[in-house]
This record gives C-alpha cells, structure tokens and sequence, in this order.
C-alpha cells in the first residue's frame, strides 16, 4: 500500500491511499507464517487488513492462532473510512475485528462511528480486558469492567500527528 500524508498548519493529517492491489491486500492464510507468532506475548492487528480477501481470511487465521497460545491481542480499528466501499460496510468490519480483542485501542472519532456515541459499553466482547479512548491533545481514558481512568495529555506544539495512535499503543 502506498500512503500519502498531508498536514494541515495545526499538525492535523488526512490520508490519500494507492491500493489496488497491494501486497496487503493479497496475503492468503496459507501464507502466514505462524512460527513467528509462537514466542510473542502480543498480537497486535488493526481493521485494514479486513477489509479485502483474502486478506481477511488470514488475519482470521493468524489471531485464532494467537488466541489458542494465550497472546495478549491488541486491535486498533484505524479508521480510514476511503478505503472501505462505504461506511456501513467499514462500520461492520471494524466492528467485526472486536470479537478476538484482548485490549482495544480506539480513538473518539472511532468510538462515535462505531457506536454512535461516546459510551464504550457496545465495544465490550467477552474476552476483552481493557478499552483505551484516545481523546488528542486532551489525553485518555481508560476502562475495565470494574473500573475507569483518565490521564491528561502533555502540552506541546503539534507538528505532525502521523503515527501518534501507533506510538501510543507501542507505548
């Protein structure tokens, strides 16, 4: 996949794609390399990946593999609605990516296109443990079943906000 990045004046991006096809988009389930996953402690994947088959269907296959050894799992639903056929479609996808998350990263504008809302309650799935809401410049909050927490963010000046989701989950 080719991405193209353009930032505004406040470090704010938007994203142009050229993905069709894209080595992504052709990977098969016989064409994961499970080895690979066997001594990790975290499988982390993002909605993208699902969108297209095969693609799917391997990304499938590598998290219920993941699954079966006990890995933590992490999802990112990433919202990059122009790569989806429309938002319906992109709305069920991501939300389909839920059912196999451990943790759950997800930012507010994501939280309000897949639940309509700001309430994380419609997010929970049966073997998930923590949800994160990114909410920018203003912080985050954090949940479990039993409990919730919010951390400011830091002040600084906003250059380029590219990968700051990504970073905050390698964090």
């Amino acid at each position: 996949m080719l991405a193209f990045v353009s930032l505004g004046a406040d470090g704010e991006r938007s994203f142009s794609f050229y993905r069709n096809p894209s080595a992504d988009m052709l990977l098969r389930p016989e064409d994961v390399v499970y080895d690979v996953i066997d001594d990790k402690r975290i499988f982390h994947y993002g909605s993208i990946t699902m969108i297209d088959e095969p693609s799917h269907s391997a990304l499938l296959a590598a998290l219920q593999y993941a699954r079966d050894r006990g890995l933590i799992i992490s999802y990112d639903p990433n919202l990059r609605l122009n790569l989806w056929p429309d938002a319906e479609t992109a709305r069920a996808g991501m939300i389909s990516g839920l059912d196999y998350a451990t943790v759950l990263k997800v930012s507010e504008e994501e939280l309000e296109f897949m639940t309509g809302g700001h309430d994380v309650t419609p997010l929970w799935r049966d073997g998930m443990k923590l949800i994160v809401v990114t909410c920018g410049a203003v912080g985050s909050r954090a949940y479990t079943r039993s409990a919730q927490a919010e951390m400011p963010g830091f002040a600084v000046t906003a250059v380029d906000t590219t990968g700051a989701g990504d970073g905050f989950v390698a964090g």
